[in-house]
């Protein structure tokens, strides 16, 4: 039977990326995002390149529907989801108490409820089936509180710390979970996240988006638990347990604030 693996966030990045690495390795694709057109691409270049079926759902999974009526998409298609890559999310940059609620709220459902959501979705099927893998797209800002990113960072807190639980309940049932956690990737993150003006994106080189998904699905395949993309990441990483709290907040201020 073919295999099938379900992508969110698609369209571009790392999302995008993944959706090439997979179709190369003959597994038929669920691919979602919100902009038909580049999914609508995708799938043309894939179909070609690699002799696989693509199937599109457009839509915004910040959605509170979202995630069920993508769900009852694949069952209707009768679509075997053995691979569930949930990569899309959003960030914002700056003070908290200027940010603007609705996006806000629709980065907390996007990048916390919504990944949630479809694991829940499609978690049964795996266990019933006794295989699965699942990648859940976080970061390295998942290791500490990040000033001026707040909300973005706890959220990414929340799918580390979610995944790995996870892991730990379903290893006895051979299906992994792995947690994806780059550092700044060159992708369309920075404009919509407004991070243009952040010291940020001066202060590290950025790996392409190609680079970041190829680490990662090699992760995925290898089963691992936690995947930091980059020497000086995991490094990092590492360094911030044996300094205090309030020390690392004020350094992650400092990286982050304007030019």
């Amino acid at each position: 039977m073919k295999k099938h693996a379900l992508i969110t966030g698609a369209s571009s990045g790392i999302g995008l990326e993944m959706a090439r690495i997979f179709a190369g390795e003959g597994f038929d694709l669920v691919l979602t995002a919100r902009r038909e057109k580049r999914l609508m691409n995708l799938k043309q270049e894939l179909e070609k390149d690699h002799s696989i079926r693509v199937h599109l759902f457009v839509a915004d999974l910040s959605k509170p529907d979202a995630p069920n009526s993508l769900f009852q998409f694949c069952e209707n298609q009768d679509l075997q989801i053995n691979v569930l890559i949930n990569n899309a999310g959003i960030g914002d940059y700056g003070f908290f108490s200027e940010a603007d609620w609705a996006k806000t709220a629709t980065m907390i459902d996007l990048n916390v409820k919504s990944l949630t959501h479809l694991t829940h979705l499609f978690l049964p099927g795996m266990l019933e089936r006794g295989t699965g893998k699942i990648m859940n797209v976080a970061s390295t800002a998942a290791f500490q509180p990040g000033p001026l990113m707040s909300v973005y960072y706890a959220t990414k807190h929340y799918v580390l710390a979610f995944s790995e639980a996870l892991a730990n309940e379903v290893a006895e049932h051979d299906i992994t979970v792995t947690a994806l956690c780059p550092g700044p990737t060159q992708s369309e993150f920075q404009e919509t996240a407004n991070m243009e003006k952040s010291k940020l994106m001066d202060r590290f080189p950025m790996p392409s988006s190609a680079e970041v998904a190829q680490y990662g699905f090699s992760a995925l395949q290898n089963g691992k638990r936690i995947a930091i993309y980059g020497t000086v990441n995991q490094l990092m990483t590492y360094i911030i347990k044996f300094f205090p709290r309030s020390w690392v907040t004020a350094i992650v201020r400092k990286i982050q604030e304007r030019k």
